[in-house]
């Protein structure tokens, strides 16, 4: 049978839930998983709370498109983070500022990590839909949780189950702000964001000695392979197209056509004739 009369016993009385299906085969079967493709849709949910799905091949994850993407509040918080920033700004004032001396336990860490993996999962989705501001949002809201990590973790080993994640995440915001820039064809502020990133990678697993992990990074070979691809879309500048011009023209021994070219040059160029 596909449809469950279910019942839920709550301080002794029964509260009858109705039948209901748990099948979801027929919503599936209208949604096609695509190998190799990040399949995601945006919709209102029945509650007026916006919602993303994204298609994975055993069936799909739906999560909400703002705050904590289950919608859970944990300990009345918008997030764990929020929860645990709270705990150590109560142990700095019981301690009288002392903020250095809070921990957080493996099991803080396991919780911050699992919660950090939902966000991870948005701003994956918000990339595909273009929503690159809110893409920013989630990077820059799981940004925290690694500084906070990193601060009050009890150990290097419990900070770095972490902290491995970030070249990933720091590769996520280099692609959504430039392609916010790239929008607005400002090519050059590109150029200089995955210049900028890229080394900000490398720092990086300079300062955790780990060298080792930066010759064979995925976010290092992807980050190049996407400054490469934006340089040869790049418009050229009219000094550009005329000095293509002119190799083109002195290669076809079209002098005359050359010497056109080259007035136009030093007319751009603000030389004397």
């Amino acid at each position: 049978m596909n449809q469950i009369a279910v019942r839920i016993d709550l301080d002794g009385g029964r509260v009858h839930i109705g039948a209901m299906s748990f099948d979801i085969s027929p919503l599936l079967e209208q949604w096609d998983y695509q190998p190799g493709q990040l399949v995601v849709r945006k919709f209102p949910g029945r509650d007026g709370v916006e919602k993303i799905q994204l298609r994975v091949d055993l069936g799909l994850l739906q999560m909400n498109a703002q705050g904590r993407p289950d919608g859970k509040h944990p300990h009345g918080r918008e997030s764990l983070l929020e929860y645990y920033q709270a705990q150590m700004e109560k142990f700095q004032k019981e301690r009288r500022g002392d903020e250095q001396s809070y921990r957080l336990t493996p099991e803080d860490c396991g919780r911050l990590q699992q919660e950090a993996l939902q966000y991870h999962h948005r701003y994956i989705c918000l990339f595909q839909l273009e929503e690159f501001d809110a893409v920013l949002r989630d990077t820059d809201r799981n940004l925290k949780v690694f500084d906070f990590v990193q601060q009050h973790a009890g150990s290097e080993e419990m900070a770095w189950a972490l902290q491995q994640f970030r070249p990933q995440l720091l590769m996520m915001r280099i692609r959504a702000r430039g392609a916010i820039a790239l929008k607005a064809n400002r090519y050059d502020q590109v150029v200089q964001l995955v210049d900028s990133g890229l080394e900000e990678l490398r720092q990086f697993y300079r300062e955790h000695e780990r060298t080792d992990l930066m010759e064979q990074s995925g976010e290092i070979q992807s980050l190049e392979a996407w400054l490469q691809e934006i340089q040869s879309k790049r418009p050229l500048t009219p000094r550009q197209r005329l000095e293509s011009a002119l190799n083109e023209a002195v290669k076809n021994e079209d002098y005359e056509k050359a010497a056109q070219v080259r007035d136009a040059l030093r007319h751009l160029k603000g030389e004397p004739g």
